[in-house]
């Protein structure tokens, strides 16, 4: 990327020629490994590990990204963007899948967007009478906003209400329009009735945000004050732990006023964590874990719909960049910065290698501008090669690739017993383990792992055994490992329920 691009993002970029770089002679390896935590759910939400988090949003089943799928009770047939979008919605498919599947964007309580497969939205034609439902609008606006009237007796079923102030009807299977006046009884003889199914929902920062709203800044504050405290780094301290890895979100370099939706005082918190690291003398890994656009569609990098859409254009590489230098300008004299890494989680099938490593040079660059001895760490992307990353990053000085391992989000797993998830940590994870770790190559970072299986009816030694064997294994990657994460309301994710409670032994 051209870096006199970066300076048309981020105004704060205007202020970094002041700030010196601090030059570092050290080693191109650590004189010993590193034993992190993740602080997951911190900076970075993600509504599976604290759910209480989203429990004051109003109407929270309607939220950024949630799926939503409607059949029409007279066509008995599913509501389609024909071709995926671009053309005519309608009423004729007996089955529903991605086609069949729409998006919301919030813009209220009360009234959303839905975003389609190809990625235009629903609205009315500009076409004719203007009451034809069509898919084609990328920008939408006001004729592609509808409300979701729900029957108070029967939340599957709802009819949509356009912003000409009629109802949806598919009045026939290819013809669905927004001119229904009528009331309803709620019937299956009502063209304007549908039964609508939720097939899935996301809730990452994006969503708690939005949903909020006004009262978004105040909830944010009161969750960055309390899930993660001093205390937390004290008891880090006094473990065999020695360093903490923070995800953090894009947004964070714009503090105190980010973008919409997304709140400032998530940098305060930021600068807490390193205050706390200094005196309690941990590490920190600075892990920009949401990137503008979203890198992989899902909630933990606060994508708004599932869409990836980062990397598609200079744009988000660029603020990108820009986000990691301004990280690496501040907290570059610190003496707890370890490493910055440059992104989580890039998957494969959203982001091209080629994009990536140009990307992961920019970063790099942008890191070396302020320290010579802060590590930079690169993440695999998700279902890419093992050892993708190898030879590019075999060239950058204190470079690490990261990989995460998990016996869990893959079928394989599924029917395990707790003896083969374990022989599998100890002979396909070490083999993996092994293909990445070369002599003259980057170091190796096991950024994520957990003592947690699909495996029902698990003893506590059972577990003991697990968490041991990866512990083992893991404990030669040539950097270090961090297990996912220090708090959850899922004990076995919970670093710190597990050692509390005797399941896991450093």
């Amino acid at each position: 990327m051209a870096s006199h691009r970066l300076c048309k993002w981020l105004p704060f970029l205007s202020m970094l020629s002041c700030l010196p770089v601090l030059a570092l002679a050290a080693r191109s390896t650590p004189s010993s490994t590193f034993k992190a935590v993740n602080l997951g759910g911190w900076l970075v939400t993600e509504g599976w590990i604290e759910p209480s988090l989203f429990d004051g949003i109003p109407n929270k089943d309607f939220l950024d990204g949630t799926q939503l799928q409607f059949k029409s009770v007279t066509q008995q047939m599913y509501l389609c963007a024909e071709s995926g979008g671009g053309t005519i919605i309608v009423a004729n498919r007996s089955s529903a899948s991605g086609w069949e599947t729409f998006k919301l964007w919030r813009i209220t309580e009360s009234t959303f967007q839905f975003r389609v497969f190809n990625g235009q939205f629903v609205g009315l034609s500009d076409q004719g009478n203007g009451v034809d439902v069509v898919a084609v609008s990328t920008s939408p606006g006001e004729s592609e906003t509808f409300q979701i009237v729900v029957n108070a007796n029967d939340s599957s079923r709802v009819r949509i209400k356009s912003t000409n102030g009629w109802f949806l009807q598919a009045k026939s299977d290819v013809l669905v329009t927004a001119d229904y006046r009528e009331s309803t009884t709620w019937g299956d003889d009502d063209p304007s009735v549908f039964l609508m199914t939720k097939v899935g929902m996301l809730q990452g920062e994006f969503q708690v945000t939005n949903g909020y709203g006004t009262e978004a800044a105040a909830v944010m504050t009161e969750h960055w004050n309390t899930f993660i405290t001093e205390d937390d780094f004290k008891f880090i301290s006094g473990t065999e732990l020695n360093a903490v890895r923070i995800p953090v979100g894009w947004w964070i370099a714009s503090d105190p006023n980010p973008p919409s939706p997304f709140v400032g005082g998530s940098l305060g918190a930021l600068d807490n964590a390193f205050t706390w690291a200094d005196k309690y003398n941990l590490k920190v890994i600075i892990d920009l874990h949401a990137a503008p656009g979203s890198q992989n569609g899902y909630e933990h990098s606060a994508s708004r719909d599932g869409s990836i859409e980062w990397g598609t254009t200079d744009s988000t590489i660029d603020q990108t960049v820009a986000v990691i230098e301004f990280l690496a300008a501040r907290y570059a004299q610190r003496q707890s910065l370890l490493a910055v890494e440059l992104l989580n989680e890039p998957r494969a099938s959203g982001v091209p290698l080629d994009t990536l490593k140009n990307y992961y040079r920019a970063g790099y660059d942008a890191v070396r501008k302020h320290t010579t001895g802060a590590y930079v760490i690169m993440s695999n992307r998700l279902s890419g090669s093992n050892t993708e990353l190898l030879q590019f990053a075999s060239g950058l000085s204190r470079s690490v690739v990261d990989v995460h391992y998990y016996n869990l989000f893959s079928d394989i797993f599924n029917g395990m017993t707790v003896q083969q998830n374990i022989d599998y940590v100890n002979n396909n994870r070490s083999s993996e383990l092994n293909t990445v770790i070369t002599a003259n190559g980057p170091l190796v970072f096991v950024g994520e792992w957990v003592a947690e299986w699909a495996v029902s009816g698990a003893s506590k030694e059972d577990y003991q055994r697990f968490a041991q064997a990866q512990l083992d294994v893991y404990g030669r990657a040539t950097f270090g490992w961090a297990y996912w994460t220090l708090k959850n309301v899922e004990n076995h994710w919970s670093l710190r329920w597990m050692i509390d409670n005797g399941y896991i032994s450093l």
